[in-house]
Formats: C-alpha cells, sequence, structure tokens
C-alpha cells in the first residue's frame, strides 16, 4: 500500500513538471511580449499592488512600458498575463470578444456576482440580455419613461442634505435607489436601504481572497450575497405571480418574465444582482469624483454652474428636468467625459486566450490572461496634453480629443461587451451636476485623495460641508 502510495505520488510530482517543462519549451519557441514573470507562483503580484499605494495612478504600467514598450509580459494573481496600453491592441481584444478572447475574472468576483450575471455570460445567451439590457437604457426609454424619476430621486435626496455629508455616501444611496426604481419600480423604503446595506458588503468582498475560512470580508461578502439573493427571489416570486394573473409592470424585471425564454428565478435573481451592482458602484464613483475635480478647477465650476443656472431661468421653480434640458448641457458633457479619462472607474478588463493569438509581430499563447488597460491610454500623452490634468475644455469640439479615433476613449469598454448603461449613466451624472450646482454651494471638509487600487475612489468618502444657495426655488417633489 506504501509503495503504490509512493508511486503515485512520484508519477504526480513527474507528471508536473514534465507539462511545466514542455510548457515553457513550447513558449520559448514563441515570440512573446518582453517582459519579466518575476518570482515563482506569485510573479510580480505584490509589485502590483504595492505600486498603485502610491499617488501615481499606473505606476506599475509606466515602468514596464518605459522598459518593454506598450505590449509586455507580466506574471500576476497566479497568472502569466500580457497587458496592453495599446489602443489598437485594445480594440483588437475588445472586438475580439467570444472569437480569440473569452472574459475572465477573479474567483471572488465570479462567485459573488453568480454564474448567471450579465458579466459571466457567454455566446448567444450574452448577446440576447446584453441587447435586453440596452433596450432599457437607450435615449428613447430615457426620455419618455426614466427622465422623470431620475429628477424626482435626484431632488428626493438632496432636500436631506445639510451641514457636513459624505458626498460619496450620498450618491451611492441615490445611485442605488435609482437602480432599483429602474429594475424592479421600487421607490425608497426601509426595505431598500436594508438591501443597499447589504450590498456595501458584498463589493468590498470583490478584490479579497475567495477563501471564506481565512478572508473575514469575503466571508461577509458571501453572507450578504445570500441576505441579497434570498431578499431578490422573494420579490421575483411575488412578481412571478403576478405576472401569470396579467399583472405586467413595464421594468426590467417584468421583462425578464415574460420574455420569450423562460428563466428561472436563479437565473433572474443572479442577473438582477449584477445590474445593481454595476448601476451603483461605478456611477457613484463618477458624481463624486466630477464634484472633486470641479472643487479643484474654479474655472471649470463657475462655467459649469452657468450653464445650469441658464436651464434654471428658462423654467418655472417646479418644473423638472426635461430631455431638451439634457441635450443643452454641452459643457457638462464635457465635464463628464474628462472626469471618465481621469478617473477610469474601470481601469481596463482582463481576458482568457482562446487560442494562440498572434498580434504585433507577438504571440499570445493559449490560455494565457491579457489585461486591456483603458487607464494608460487615457493618461498617455500622445494621446491627450497634459493628460494628468483635469481639463474639460479639451473636449469642446475644437479641440483634440473630439476628433480622436474612437478607440482611444473607451471608458466603457467596447465591442460585445460595450456597457450597457453608459448613456444612463450620463444623464444620471448630468442630473445630479445640475441639481447640485443649482441647489448648493460647498466647501471640502478636509483633504482627501484618490486611491486607484483595487479600483478608483476618495479615501475618506469625500466629506464637504454644503450650503443651501437661497436665491434658488424648487416645487415640492412629485410622490
Amino acid at each position: 500500500m506504501d509503495f503504490l502510495f509512493s508511486f503515485f505520488l512520484v508519477f504526480s510530482i513527474l507528471s508536473t513538471l514534465v507539462y511545466v517543462f514542455l510548457r515553457k519549451s513550447r513558449c520559448r519557441r514563441l515570440r512573446l511580449p518582453p517582459g519579466n514573470l518575476g518570482l515563482p507562483f506569485i510573479g510580480e503580484t505584490l509589485q502590483l499592488i504595492s505600486a498603485y499605494k502610491t499617488e501615481n495612478p499606473e505606476p506599475f504600467i509606466d515602468e514596464r512600458v518605459t522598459r518593454f514598450g506598450s505590449i509586455f509580459t507580466t506574471h500576476v494573481f497566479g497568472e502569466p498575463t500580457v497587458f496592453s496600453t495599446d489602443p489598437e491592441t485594445n480594440r483588437f481584444i475588445l472586438q475580439n470578444e467570444g472569437k480569440l478572447f473569452e472574459c475572465s475574472y477573479p474567483g471572488s468576483i465570479t462567485n459573488l456576482m453568480g454564474k448567471h450575471s450579465l458579466l459571466l455570460m457567454k455566446g448567444s445567451l450574452h448577446k440576447r440580455m446584453h441587447s435586453l439590457t440596452m433596450s432599457f437604457a437607450n435615449s428613447s426609454i430615457i426620455r419618455d419613461h426614466l427622465l422623470d424619476d431620475i429628477d424626482r430621486l435626484i431632488r428626493l435626496n438632496m432636500d436631506s442634505w445639510a451641514d457636513r455629508i459624505f458626498l460619496m455616501e450620498e450618491a451611492k444611496k441615490i445611485t442605488f435607489e435609482l437602480a432599483v426604481k429602474q429594475l424592479m419600480s421600487f421607490d425608497p423604503n426601509e426595505w431598500t436601504e436594508s438591501l443597499r446595506k447589504e450590498y456595501v458588503l458584498l463589493i468590498e468582498g470583490f478584490f479579497s481572497v475567495p477563501l471564506p475560512l481565512f478572508s473575514t470580508t469575503y466571508r461577509r461578502a458571501i453572507t450578504a450575497r445570500t441576505k441579497v439573493a434570498e431578499a431578490l427571489t422573494l420579490i421575483v416570486r411575488q412578481r412571478r405571480e403576478e405576472s401569470e394573473a396579467g399583472q405586467i409592470k413595464e421594468d426590467m424585471l417584468g421583462a425578464l418574465l415574460s420574455g420569450d425564454t423562460a428563466l428561472s428565478d436563479e437565473e433572474i435573481v443572479d442577473f438582477l444582482l449584477a445590474l445593481l451592482v454595476a448601476g451603483y458602484e461605478t456611477t457613484s464613483t463618477i458624481m463624486t469624483l466630477a464634484v472633486k475635480f470641479l472643487t479643484e478647477t474654479p474655472l471649470a465650476h463657475a462655467q459649469l454652474k452657468e450653464e445650469h443656472e441658464q436651464i434654471r431661468a428658462n423654467k418655472k421653480s417646479s418644473e423638472t428636468l426635461e430631455w431638451s434640458d439634457y441635450k443643452s448641457m454641452p459643457f457638462t458633457q464635457c465635464v463628464v467625459n474628462e472626469t471618465l479619462r481621469v478617473a477610469n472607474i474601470i481601469s481596463g478588463i482582463f481576458r482568457r486566450a482562446m487560442t494562440d493569438v498572434h498580434i504585433k509581430g507577438y504571440t499570445i499563447p493559449k490560455g494565457w490572461k491579457v489585461f486591456a488597460s483603458f487607464r494608460a491610454v487615457h493618461l498617455d500623452q500622445d494621446h491627450f496634453k497634459d493628460a494628468r490634468t483635469f481639463n474639460p475644455w479639451r473636449w469642446q469640439s475644437n479641440s483634440g480629443p473630439a476628433t480622436s479615433p474612437a478607440n482611444v476613449f473607451t471608458p466603457f469598454g467596447g465591442g460585445p461587451r460595450l456597457c450597457p448603461g453608459y448613456e444612463l449613466a450620463r444623464v444620471e451624472i448630468s442630473v445630479f451636476l445640475h441639481h447640485l450646482v443649482t441647489r448648493f454651494s460647498w466647501v471640502p471638509d478636509e483633504e482627501d485623495k484618490l486611491v486607484f487600487f483595487p479600483t478608483t475612489r476618495t479615501q475618506k468618502r469625500y466629506p464637504i460641508n454644503v450650503q443651501r444657495r437661497t436665491n434658488v426655488s424648487y416645487g415640492q417633489c412629485k410622490e
């Protein structure tokens, strides 16, 4: 028995060594992008994490681009990975989703999102569900069905603002309430606030070690995910009964229940859970950072305020914003674009090569990960003058980036996985800025710096002191 065990142990070790040797030999025959795989097993992961603790948003990539060029090889998070800071290569990766590359995310994210989330769907199912999501966030739907609620809920939240607030927390509350309203037709109440608190814990686990035994953060996130799923399951079952009785609401959940292809409760819950994350976290961060950048750029703040005061001057105090008002915010769109470019909430995307991929004279071996860095392109001096300076005027029609190739500015990704809510996010941010600058003046309560790992955010949730402007009056929010 001992001999048999020893034989299998030695055989397993030898098989592993042979596999590793053959794989390395094959890689040596290929023309890999230049780079450094670092230490065994951990590669350059520690250098990556420590670099992002500095105030420079791309220290890890900057150093390697200087040494190796815009496409380089490294080894992070347990796998050999090719990084791209080249816009043409990034576009190639995005456009070949499902052909040469497939989505690949850390285990913590896949476990917490759920296997039926839009993030993890592939093939024809992803295409169908992506189209469905976009159909609920296009311009006509926003104009005819969503804009009134966006305006109403933002004003309703701002009615309670006084003195010192944490802007990041207030923005997250707004975007979560908007997402719940748009997906399931719920107005803010105790249930939605309870759900939001669980979401905070869930999202904290995205970049933790996916081992409950070793990570308290991940363990809390799994517990929160279970509570969120249970709460959403009850809603789905209730709405399914109403739908079967002919009571169909025109929201995302209604569309999922009445679709041509029957979806299980679990599939719908995973789908809704992931959309709530998408509509909640990123948009609120952009709102907060837009205010931070405007505060630090007084001329931009003044021009934005002037634009919105002109819109307000043409409306009665009780009137809500209309689609024509949104389309009359050209400088606001410059501010949104520049915030997206500088902040880079989504710094890039991971994909896995489905076959050997040949590009720019190099070969990316099958099974290797690739990382298309959007942030590195957005902060490249070759594409944007004074790239690391907040300058919304660069987006005006007579400035450079307006005529740049589309693949240079990709804050919402691209290809088959283009963010389906990109237009909705722009509208929400614009309406938020409108009511902020016309209703309040503010000053930072204390200095708050940006951090860039694992995602871009402020260290202290951006505390500000707000003062209501008495020369602007608003009517009561519609119930």
